[in-house]
């Protein structure tokens, strides 16, 4: 059975249209005879939402009782059994009840495409995985339902329904997106333009980097080299020189007149040692590109210019960015220079050369130290056996005005030269020829190979042995400066590697698309088993498409006993093994260095919980033993035979009996509360609870003088929540409050909703807080030395944000306007898409 297709309605924020289009694209498929059901729609309340269900077959949901409440959820069991060919599932990152077939939803949906049947679905940008913790920090909302980003990415249609920010908050002021009574809230908080607009471009970019991957696939599959300019990359060439710097700076300056735009910075490294750029030049390149917004790649390549334009067609890029050469116009007649090779191959990339003030300027010649590639080669044979020739038919024509040292000069000369361009064996073959030359034309008896004078036998000899000489020491400077400019190229690219990983830099997956693309590798994937006959299982993989297991690599470098590193693209050249080598050994390195972060992350907590240990020890030494001094103190006058107490003594002392009794059970508390955190035995039990019968319940235990104000309207959302928790959280809150709030100054408790969660306000106008000790005010032990000896160890709040955390909630502090402190407490409301887990913490 084929399986299903799935197609995703993604949207920037909630009321964009997503769960309208998906059911207008049902009712266009039903028109066309398509078998269509409604598995789960949420419509929020929305009139026109709730329209357009009408005349779609809809699935009844299933009911689900779930700690004294019931929630309704897609009916898994029955879509299955009445297979349609579309089945329209709205939120599909939604977390399912307990007792449901699967956790999530889109777990739920898998299972209908395995089945073959096509679903249609919708999602919201802040519920992506990666994109949580930065729409978090955009709206200052925790969203707890989220959904990895492969399980979008692998839908085979992604649709965004954009609708810019002024047009969605029309919207809602119309009430077609919240009920009126939130709708002032919403505006105010979430809603706000700006939270709008970055989502609206978080959305932009998702969706954009998946097309780009979609036609990077397509490239790759069709066997397209061509850039296609769907998306405008810049690359600039760097050969590490001191023109690096204006090239990069030109390049950013592109970018930054193209929308959709993307700098890319790459520095080719020649096994043959022209290019010897310093890995300090090179650090500093990085860190300007990274500082510009680009990115910075190494790769190895023997022809400089066809390794830039392999690699800009690789990326798909559209410029290229160059400079003009440093070559003179002497060292221009060896041969062309890199800039007009790029701009001969470039095809359909546009190159700007761009000039600088080191151009044309003084390079050094770098054609000695030239490993003897093919052309060299010939020419050396040619000189080897066209030089003697034409230098003997030339110096036939004076003869007469030269004598035989002269002649053997200019002939071992020629052989030095040959040596030079050709290497050894071709300047042997020139040495002889040279000798066989001069015995014929120049050594009486000329025109005859016989040698008459014994000196000038020995001169011939000499001449043979000197250039055979020189030529063998020439070759060998050639290849040992060959040898030295690959381990120069090799020093290069681990100094690179070394640099980046000692910085911290990059992860296991960066470090391997680093590596994938220096040699030119289409994927990589490491591969990891906790002994010699357990299975491989996948650490991590890069590149289109990855590989899980060892069949079909190209290359296979073990790591260690468990770890193996795969590469698909071309078997690698004998010369790269040590440096694959290394890059292999540094990515086991980051992950066991990741590794140990993580066991340090956790040895951190259990630090954290020795020193909260440590303070308690030291906080209870004093503010425990202060109510108990003060019982014992009452106590012994009570019991004491020699004073007459009258009523009102007696009263008053019991009063102070009871009085220290409540601070020390409240000190009690707060410290077996703070322990229950620490080692994580709080299992919060959740369920819809009233925020209305929750407040009066937390005010109880205040003392009869505290002015209290409440403004928690009826009709407010069902909160999930743990009640005794909730209850202690509150009660802490405004305790706090009245404490610090001053004498004779009432402590306002508010309440309302935005959007799917409910905010609870506790508003002091007391001195405030400092916006530099909003964050430490939760720690523990933390009373900002403002609090008089005997009155709290400092635990309140924290307490208070352990357990909101607890049942899901959010605790901030905020100025209140006109000086104060106001507390919110953000829990989300028991709607049926979005339902709380029980959570350990």
């Amino acid at each position: 059975m084929a399986r299903g297709r799935l197609r995703i309605y993604l949207g920037a924020a909630p009321g964009v249209g997503k769960t309208y289009a998906m059911l207008g694209e049902g009712h266009r498929r039903l028109e066309r005879g398509t078998d269509v059901v409604v598995g789960f729609v949420e419509d929020h309340g929305r009139a026109l939402t709730r329209a357009l269900v009408d005349g779609l077959e809809v699935v009844p949901r299933k009911e689900i009782a779930y700690r004294g409440a019931l929630f309704t959820e897609m009916d898994l069991d029955a879509v299955l059994a009445r297979a349609p060919q579309v089945a329209l599932v709205d939120e599909l990152a939604h977390t399912n009840v307990p007792g449901s077939s699967n956790d999530k939803r889109w777990q739920d949906v898998e299972q209908l495409l395995d089945a073959g049947i096509d679903v249609i679905s919708t999602v919201n940008i802040q519920h992506l995985e990666s994109l949580n913790d930065v729409v978090s920090s955009i709206t200052g909302v925790q969203q707890r339902e989220t959904i990895p980003d492969e399980v979008v990415r692998r839908a085979d249609q992604i649709e965004l329904e954009d609708m810019s920010p002024e047009a969605l908050r029309r919207r809602m002021a119309h009430g077609n997106v919240y009920t009126p009574e939130k709708v002032d809230a919403a505006l105010a908080h979430y809603f706000r333009v700006g939270n709008l607009t970055a989502l609206r471009e978080l959305a932009l970019l998702w969706v954009a980097d998946r097309v780009d991957e979609g036609l990077e696939r397509y490239r790759a599959e069709h066997g397209i080299e061509q850039p296609w300019p769907a998306r405008e990359r810049i690359v600039v060439a760097l050969t590490g020189g001191p023109e690096g710097d204006t090239l990069i700076r030109r390049g950013a300056r592109i970018v930054g007149r193209i929308a959709g735009r993307e700098l890319l910075a790459v520095h080719v490294v020649r096994s043959d040692g022209l290019t010897g750029a310093g890995p300090d030049t090179l650090a500093r390149h990085r860190d300007l590109v990274e500082s510009l917004g680009g990115s910075f790649h190494t790769v190895v390549g023997e022809d400089v210019a066809r390794a830039l334009l392999d690699f800009a067609r690789g990326v798909n890029a559209t410029q290229l960015v160059i400079g003009v050469s440093r070559r003179n116009r002497w060292q221009g007649l060896l041969g062309p220079d890199v800039g007009r090779s790029v701009v001969n191959g470039s095809g359909d990339i546009d190159v700007h050369m761009v000039t600088h003030e080191h151009a044309a300027g003084h390079l050094p010649s770098t054609r000695r130290g030239r490993a003897l590639g093919g052309g060299r080669l010939v020419a050396g044979w040619l000189l080897a056996v066209l030089g003697p020739v034409l230098l003997a038919l030339g110096l036939a024509q004076v003869r007469d005005r030269l004598s035989l040292p002269s002649e053997l000069l200019l002939f071992l000369t020629l052989a030095v030269a040959v040596a030079l361009v050709g290497g050894l064996l071709p300047a042997l073959v020139a040495a002889v020829l040279g000798s066989l030359l001069l015995n014929y034309y120049f050594t009486p008896p000329v025109h005859s190979f016989t040698i008459s004078e014994p000196e000038n036998a020995l001169a011939l000899v000499i001449f043979v042995v000197l250039s055979a000489a020189v030529a063998s020491v020439v070759d060998l400077a050639a290849r040992r400066t060959q040898q030295a400019a690959e381990a120069q190229a090799e020093a290069a690219t681990l100094s690179t590697l070394a640099g980046t990983v000692l910085r911290g830099e990059v992860g296991v997956e960066p470090l391997m698309e680093r590596l994938r693309s220096t040699f030119g590798m289409t994927s990589a994937a490491l591969l990891e088993r906790p002994d010699g006959r357990a299975p491989w299982r996948r650490v991590a993989a890069v590149g289109t498409p990855p590989f899980p297991s060892a069949d079909g690599a190209d290359a296979e470098i073990p790591v260690s006993d468990t770890l193996v590193l795969l590469l698909r693209g071309r078997p690698p050249a004998a010369g790269e093994q040590r440096v694959l080598g290394a890059y292999a050994a540094q990515i086991a390195a980051v992950l066991e260095r990741e590794r140990l972060a993580e066991r340090a992350r956790q040895a951190r907590q259990l630090a954290e919980g020795n020193a909260i240990r440590t303070a308690l020890l030291a906080a209870v030494s004093h503010d425990l033993r202060t109510p108990l001094a003060s019982i014992k103190a009452a106590v012994s006058s009570l019991r004491s035979t020699d004073v007459e107490w009258t009523a009102e003594d007696e009263a008053a002392l019991l009063a102070t009996i009871e009085e220290s009794a409540d601070r020390l059970d409240a000190l009690v508390a707060n410290l077996l509360d703070m322990s229950r955190l620490q080692t994580g035995s709080v299992e919060p039990h959740l369920r819809p609870v009233d925020v209305d019968e929750i407040v009066p319940t937390a005010l109880s235990g205040l003392p009869p003088s505290a002015l209290i104000e409440l403004n928690v309207p009826e009709g407010l959302p069902l909160v999930v929540a743990d009640p005794g928790l909730l209850e202690r959280v509150l009660a802490n809150l405004v305790e706090n409050a009245v404490r610090h709030g001053g004498e004779r100054r009432p402590v306002l408790v508010s309440a309302s909703t935005l959007g799917e969660r409910v905010e609870v306000r506790v508003v002091d106008r007391g001195p405030g807080v400092p916006d530099s000790a909003k964050e430490t005010i939760f720690r523990p032990f933390q009373r900002l030395g403002d609090a008089p000896a005997g009155s709290g160890v400092g635990l309140g709040l924290a307490v208070a944000q352990g357990f909101t955390a607890a049942i899901g909630g959010t605790l901030t502090a905020e100025d209140t306007p006109g000086g104060g402190l106001t507390m919110v407490l953000s829990l989300p409301a028991a709607t049926p898409s979005v339902v709380a887990q029980p959570v350990r913490t």
